[in-house]
């Protein structure tokens, strides 16, 4: 790995980081929803066992990225098809591949939902009983190496740069912290922000634990994509709206992590 690539490594982990951490604290000064007392802890609010699983998610991804998901990405930029035009440069192209790799990823959302076997993954991160900035993290690491393959085959397809990638990951990480979040924006700014980008009152419809709801909103950074493509739901998001899988309940950090592997016979006898 070359200096310059460590370097966009750093800055995106250093940025993401200080993202996350502002809005972690500044949900829970102005919480748009209050935060109900756990089911798997009774009588207390401070939801620290929801905490844990979801930082356990994390960890075991932070720990896979720099050991696979970032060489398999380097490698295949490295391999890259080598059609681009040598005009295709500078900061035009950078916005171009943003918008390009934000309408790829909207419809590998959307196979996550669709597709069984990506959705038995996808699953774990829809789970969750509430949503804020630690949601974000949470997934199971075999989303993240099927989507470290996906995205590596776009990038030897299309011949992305290194950079366009790394920066596009920074917006895409910090685009879900803000719309997973639990930060209360005021109406008369979320709604001219949610005509450009997924905004919490957009994200958190998705989130709604019945399915109607959940298979709509499939953007990421960018919301015109849900309008284009008629995936866009207009229900109004309410702050007491039941968040997870309808017929699913959040279960213990263990058998997160098992149950994607589990055949369906063993993934429902699971349920607590």
């Amino acid at each position: 790995m070359d200096l310059a690539v460590e370097s966009l490594l750093t800055w995106k982990g250093v940025a993401v980081l200080v993202w996350f951490g502002a809005f972690f604290a500044a949900e829970r000064l102005l919480p748009a929803a209050p935060r109900p007392a756990p089911l798997d802890e009774p009588g207390r609010r401070g939801g620290g066992l929801r905490l844990a699983r979801n930082l356990g998610l994390w960890l075991v991804n932070a720990a896979i990225s720099p050991l696979i998901v970032v060489p398999v990405s380097l490698l295949a930029s490295e391999i890259a098809l080598a059609w681009r035009p040598e005009a295709w440069q500078g900061w035009p192209a950078l916005l171009v591949d943003i918008v390009v790799l934000d309408f790829l990823i909207y419809w590998w959302h959307l196979a996550n939902h669709r597709v069984p076997l990506l959705w038995r993954f996808h699953e774990v991160h829809h789970l969750d009983r509430f949503l804020d900035a630690t949601t974000a993290i949470r997934f199971h690491f075999g989303e993240v190496l099927l989507s470290a393959a996906a995205r590596a085959a776009v990038i030897f397809l299309l011949g992305f740069p290194i950079l366009s990638i790394l920066v596009f990951e920074t917006l895409l990480l910090m685009a879900a912290v803000f719309h997973h979040s639990n930060l209360r924006l005021p109406a008369a700014l979320e709604r001219p922000l949610a005509l450009v980008i997924i905004t919490p009152s957009i994200h958190w419809v998705h989130h709604h634990a019945r399915q109607t709801d959940t298979d709509s909103n499939y953007g990421t950074i960018f919301s015109f994509w849900d309008r284009l493509f008629a995936t866009r739901n207009r229900m109004a998001r309410r702050l007491d709206m039941t968040i997870g899988v309808e017929g699913r309940d959040e279960q213990p950090l263990v058998r997160l992590f098992a149950r994607p592997f589990l055949p369906t016979r063993l993934r429902e006898a699971a349920e607590p």
